[in-house]
């Protein structure tokens, strides 16, 4: 059985659309009006054999928050429709990833209670870019952690993500996000050896 899954969200601030395929080959198609978020979707993606399609609209003339905590929720949707019951899955994963001069790690666990701490020590000054084609490349890095909440509330999903050193914004945030992709994979992968059966000592997630 495919483990897709289709959310719309449409609320006074933001407009979103994700479709997600949990076995898939890492593309990535989402119409996204930030670059540097879009940069860091598309590395989520290749690095988690996900694959994702949509489109992204808010009220960016506020400010960048908005769209960026929305399409967490709406991403964590995705992944809580896609995986049902949780039925045969591993449930939990772990990565550290080197990015550079930065080093990061990522755990996740897909229990049912939503719980996200992040500590990626951002300067929390803006990346700042012209953009190209009129896409805005520039990012607020306070955003960062928005995201990752709204995607651990909506995926009912329990998320430590922490930088261990580091310099660069970019390659802190970066390297977390690929980490996290890594970890979310190997805790939604099906595992042979369950034989389909609940992963929780509860009968339930």
């Amino acid at each position: 059985m495919a483990r897709t899954a289709h959310i719309e969200r449409v609320t006074g601030e933001t407009e979103i659309q994700l479709s997600l395929n949990l076995d898939g080959s890492g593309t990535c198609e989402v119409r996204n009006p930030i670059g540097f978020f879009d940069h860091m979707l598309k590395s989520f993606c290749k690095h988690g054999l996900f694959d994702l399609e949509g489109s992204l609209k808010g009220d960016l003339h506020v400010d960048q928050h908005h769209l960026i905590e929305d399409t967490g929720i709406v991403l964590g949707l995705c992944f809580s429709q896609a995986l049902g019951n949780c039925a045969g899955i591993y449930r939990s994963g772990f990565s550290i990833y080197p990015m550079d001069e930065s080093l990061c790690q990522a755990a996740v666990d897909f229990g049912g209670r939503p719980f996200c701490v992040v500590n990626a020590a951002l300067s929390n000054i803006p990346l700042v870019s012209s953009g190209q084609d009129g896409v805005n490349a520039s990012f607020q890095t306070d955003c960062f952690e928005d995201f990752w909440q709204g995607f651990a509330n909506g995926a009912k999903c329990n998320m430590h993500l922490d930088c261990v050193r580091g310099r660069s914004d970019h390659h802190k945030m970066e390297g977390l996000f690929k980490a996290a992709a890594r970890a979310i994979r190997l805790a939604v992968e099906v595992d042979g050896r369950r034989s389909g059966a609940i992963p929780s000592t509860k009968g339930i997630i």
